[in-house]
């Protein structure tokens, strides 16, 4: 849907409201996909991204620099801020900041 630039509402709340739940057994692909799919729509699920942030910071050491930049980019897109996420990316960032 993203991909083709097909938005509809009732979709993108029902696949939120299925990942909340279950977003702590997503990788840092699922979550970069997940939340960049919302983000090329412009549908802001507030309580997607928070759950999503929360999901992320005990396993940011496992995310590559790609999930990093866009998992970021996302949230940045959506003007979601969470201070806590952004300062684990950038934590994350620093030792792998040649691969970028």
């Amino acid at each position: 849907f993203a991909k083709m630039d097909h938005h509809h509402t009732e979709l993108f709340d029902e696949a939120a409201s299925a990942a909340i739940p279950i977003i702590d057994s997503f990788n840092a692909q699922d979550i970069a996909i997940t939340v960049n799919g919302f983000a090329k729509m412009g549908h802001r699920h507030p309580e997607l991204f928070d759950a999503v942030a929360k999901a992320v910071l005990p396993i940011i050491d496992n995310f590559n620099q790609q999930a990093l930049g866009n998992t970021v980019n996302a949230f940045a897109k959506m003007d979601h801020d969470h201070p806590e996420l952004f300062d684990a990316v950038a934590s994350a960032a620093i030792p792998i900041i040649d691969s970028f």
